[in-house]
């Protein structure tokens, strides 16, 4: 098995592999078996990629030679535990009848001391409705796990599971733990409820038994057989059967099982109740294996399905902000909110205290506004949400340069430099890490390497400076590390002077077109990134507009692309600052067709594109609006052109 997955990972360059060793119960293999399986999976996965290794168990056997071993070689540890004694002890008695409660928690005391802590990787729970969820909620957060894990038992169509006193009883469970998690501040990650979060707000999936994410999931047993999700089992007898094994049989034969095929096909394989679900996006149709019945196989929604729908809208009413913001009344207050945002988002980045140190000293006065817009431009927003401490460098020191100020920090050095919406520096010869320094006049950079220390100008062959296409101040950037957010590939290689000059050409042509359609618009200064030929225009994500542009788009599109992008940024930092919707709901999406119809209607003052706007607009309900949303809704229902 090693051997096999080692030559699957190799073959589709896996950045990472997990395995789990699962049961029933694995500690039963004992620590020398344990070790031998340890030592192989190493051997084999190591050289060709990152291995997680992780084992479930129910923890009764857990000693401290168990965790020697895993600590050898990194093996973290989760346990199932639902909850406190009464709750554990109505399932999990041992053979004689007796109590585990006790020795389980013998093993999670011995996973939380400081030796072995580094491999507590939580503690799994199968949820059973005849116990209080505050009750087990509090039992389990007070064993400080790194992440709970709320299970539910598993059921199908033929075989339902309990549903006393409610027509959705595990929702009203994980709704009371919810609210607890929430009261305590959610100390404790919580696998599940952070899945709906996720999909709420547009994000990916965190667990297997929720979301549209294709399965990742492969099971080898004892005797080497390849087997589908051991879920499966729990449907009919063979289920999870493949007809596979790892003698006879690579990981990739595997992938073209029609089973596991049906599990990659995401929405396609759903029933078409499920296709129509408000929640589809956060439910993805439940576990698969939850979905059968005789008869019709899994083409099913979950035996689940208004469990799961209740527990999806229960968190997404319980997290959404029914009041109108004052960002959506005021331009200068969601002005203020995106500021405010820009400021956390640096905070959060901002790990190494010299470069920290350099952002506060410049917080003030004139420094304060160039630290605000430059945090606001879209590729240094977009940094900003995954942390580098040599680009927090380069923001520190552009703001230096544009605020005058004197900025002293570290560079892990190089042969490049890039300065966010100023230029890039090229030197002649690699430096290690070293001091820079930006002097108050803002011409050049003061370099100490060592015992050497030299000046570094902002002009001549080294310095190739960010041109600026408008009065307004928009940028062609197509040297920023982080401009590659587009819908289209870039520009194969740097814009040349004639390039520049055409791009300038191709804006100035663009904006005249703006003005013409839409008097008195207020787009102001947008960042334009070259994108490869006949790619066309493409607007990005993350703070203020950013637009993609082949050399060989049409000014009209690229006029209309502005603008469209323009009112996207805006009604994306309105969306960062107010709740418009219940999380999740189709109102979210009709909201972003009405904007874009809206826009599109002003501009060319299209009939069709003013009744697309509306019909969007009408679509809409209003149950699903925040006060927010209300506003904003009657604000485009008297922009759209009457045409």
């Amino acid at each position: 098995m090693a051997r096999r997955f080692a030559e699957y990972a190799q073959s589709e360059q896996l950045d990472e592999v997990a395995v789990i060793l699962h049961g029933g119960e694995p500690l039963l293999a004992g620590p020398a078996r344990l070790r031998a399986v340890c030592e192989r999976l190493v051997a084999h996965l190591t050289p060709v990629t990152r291995l997680d290794l992780r084992i479930h168990t129910n923890g009764v056997q857990l000693s401290r030679t168990h965790l020697d071993l895993f600590d050898e070689f990194d093996v973290k540890v989760g346990i199932s535990l639902d909850g406190d004694k009464a709750a554990n002890d109505r399932h999990r008695l041992d053979r004689r009848g007796r109590s585990s409660y006790d020795r389980v928690l013998r093993a999670v005391d011995l996973l939380r001391e400081e030796r072995y802590r580094h491999l507590y990787l939580g503690l799994l729970c199968t949820v059973d409705i005849a116990n209080d969820p505050v009750a087990v909620h509090d039992a389990l957060t007070a064993l400080e796990p790194p992440r709970i894990d709320y299970l539910l038992p598993h059921a199908t169509w033929d075989h339902p599971p309990d549903r006393t006193g409610s027509e959705t009883p595990y929702a009203d469970w994980l709704l009371a733990a919810f609210d607890r998690w929430e009261e305590q501040g959610r100390q404790v990650s919580v696998r599940l409820f952070e899945s709906v979060l996720s999909t709420l707000g547009g994000g990916p999936s965190l667990t297997e038994s929720l979301g549209l994410a294709p399965s990742d999931l492969a099971v080898i047993e004892t005797d080497g057989s390849f087997e589908q999700a051991d879920s499966l089992k729990t449907a009919y007898d063979g289920a999870a059967s493949t007809g596979f094994d790892v003698r006879r049989h690579t990981f990739t034969t595997l992938t073209e099982h029609p089973g596991v095929q049906a599990r990659q096909a995401g929405v396609g394989a759903l029933a078409d109740e499920c296709r129509s679900c408000p929640v589809l996006d956060s439910c993805g149709g439940g576990l698969y294996a939850h979905r059968y019945r005789t008869g019709s196989g899994f083409a099913n929604p979950s035996v689940y399905c208004r469990d799961l729908l209740a527990l999806i809208q229960g968190v997404a009413r319980r997290i959404t902000d029914w009041e109108t913001s004052p960002a959506v009344l005021d331009p200068t207050e969601l002005d203020f909110g995106q500021r405010e945002l820009n400021r956390t988002l640096l905070s959060s980045a901002a790990i190494d205290r010299p470069v920290w140190k350099a952002f506060v000293a410049m917080d003030s006065g004139a420094g304060a506004q160039v630290l605000d817009t430059l945090l606001a431009q879209p590729y240094v927003r977009t940094s900003l949400l995954t942390p580098d401490p040599a680009r927090l460098a380069e923001i520190a020191l552009a703001a230096g340069v544009r605020a005058g100020a004197d900025v002293r920090i570290g560079w892990p050095g190089g042969t490049r430099l890039h300065l966010p919406t100023l230029g890039t520096l090229t030197l002649d010869v690699p430096l290690g890490p070293v001091d820079v320094e930006c002097a108050p006049d803002g011409a050049a950079l003061r370099v100490r390497d060592g015992e050497r220390e030299f000046g570094v100008a902002l002009a001549g062959p080294g310095w190739r400076p960010v041109p600026v296409l408008d009065d307004a101040g928009s940028l062609l950037d197509d040297a920023d590390p982080y401009r590659d957010r587009f819908a289209a590939p870039l520009a194969g290689r740097p814009t040349d002077d004639a390039g520049q000059r055409a791009f300038a050409a191709l804006w100035r042509k663009a904006r005249r077109l703006l003005d013409e359609r839409v008097p008195g618009h207020d787009v102001g200064a947008l960042t334009v990134t070259p994108l490869a030929p006949g790619a066309g225009v493409h607007p990005a994500a993350h703070g203020e507009p950013a637009l993609g542009v082949a050399p060989d788009a049409e000014p009209d599109a690229v006029a209309l692309g502005a603008w469209r992008a323009h009112r996207a940024a805006r009604l994306r930092a309105l969306r960062e600052c107010a709740d418009l919707c219940l999380a999740g709901s189709p109102a979210a999406r009709l909201i972003d067709e009405a904007e874009h119809w809206t826009a599109t209607a002003r501009y060319t003052g299209d009939g069709t594109a003013a009744a697309r706007a509306r019909d969007a607009l009408s679509r809409i309900s209003g149950d699903q609006l925040t006060g927010s949303g209300k506003e904003l809704v009657c604000r485009l229902t008297d922009e759209v052109p009457h045409v």
